[in-house]
């Protein structure tokens, strides 16, 4: 069958186009003087959901809202739930304090942000799309110019070149980095595109409903990229990009993602579920983050929560599907 081809073949581009960002990420972080942290939340971010922004704003132009609040929906869920629980059962993550006081507060102000936009006249306007993409730019401009100094630690260390100037260890060539940055956000647009498309053309042969495709076919394939990059990252013992993926990703979901395809066609409210229940599963398991990272052990994210992400995870997708 086609549509399974195209599963198979986007799931391909999406793990070669994880390792190839993750490289570029990785080599900008070192000639920039960023700490990782920062291109987790920005660069690698941005490239993982690009195919979200895509699917959502081609849906919402077609006529299916649902379809492109779904998505997001689905995909942050799916970002916490899936893609987390998975990369801390795979090994623990040290959250850092500075870190942790920053980005989540930014996600669930973004979080209920959303929600209220909806509660009020179920839609996101174009004005609302406005404030979103405003407030994205406001916390992308707070990160480059007050966090970065905030995780000296994560600074690459430097040692002199053949012409005597300091140059981070292990540089990688400009055109090298630009070229895995490129091709690896191309191959996870064009891996997604072809996930979704077969997961799509899967579950219509099935009848199920548009609000059903986009919170769980469309948003996970989309956030297969995310899964990709994060597990790599902790395989290459990258983990500051790995969290800084994931909170950055649902951050870009919601502000992005949202906020660009108001601004280009607003988004109506169709499907009363993803008000009244869709959207407690995203706050919720949003929330779950802080007593997870400060109990048992402060300031960690190990393998036993990985397993209550996954049970979190699997009683959403029970909810949704029974």
């Amino acid at each position: 069958m086609i549509h399974a081809l195209y599963v198979l073949l986007g799931l391909g581009l999406l793990i070669l186009g994880g390792n190839w960002l993750l490289k570029g990420a990785v080599a900008l972080s070192l000639r920039l003087d960023i700490p990782k942290i920062v291109i987790g939340m920005t660069v690698v971010s941005f490239a993982t959901s690009a195919p979200e922004l895509i699917v959502s704003l081609q849906a919402a132009m077609d006529g299916f809202p649902d379809l492109a609040l779904g998505n997001v929906l689905g995909s942050n869920i799916a970002n916490l739930g899936l893609v987390l629980g998975v990369t801390i059962s795979i090994g623990y993550i040290d959250v850092r304090r500075s870190f942790y006081f920053t980005d989540w507060p930014m996600l669930m102000l973004a979080s209920l942000m959303f929600y209220g936009f909806l509660v009020v006249d179920s839609q996101i306007s174009r004005l609302e799309g406005g404030i979103m993409v405003t407030t994205l730019f406001a916390f992308l401009v707070y990160l480059l110019r007050y966090q970065k100094p905030a995780v000296v630690e994560e600074l690459p260390v430097k040692s002199p070149n053949a012409d005597g100037i300091l140059e981070p260890e292990g540089l990688m060539p400009l055109y090298k980095t630009a070229a895995f940055l490129g091709l690896g956000g191309l191959a996870l647009w064009g891996g997604s595109e072809l996930l979704v498309s077969g997961s799509v053309g899967l579950a219509q042969y099935f009848g199920v409903s548009e609000r059903i495709i986009g919170i769980t076919v469309v948003s996970i394939g989309t956030s297969v990229p995310e899964l990709a990059a994060s597990i790599i990252a902790m395989i290459r013992k990258e983990k500051a990009i790995s969290v800084g993926n994931l909170i950055g990703s649902n951050i870009f979901n919601l502000l992005a993602v949202l906020g660009l395809t108001a601004l280009v066609q607003p988004i109506q409210l169709v499907d009363e579920r993803l008000l009244t229940q869709d959207i407690y599963w995203m706050l919720g398991i949003s929330f779950l983050m802080l007593p997870l990272v400060f109990l048992p052990k402060g300031l960690r994210l190990g393998w036993r929560d990985g397993v209550v992400l996954l049970l979190s995870y699997g009683a959403f997708l029970y909810w949704t599907l029974g």
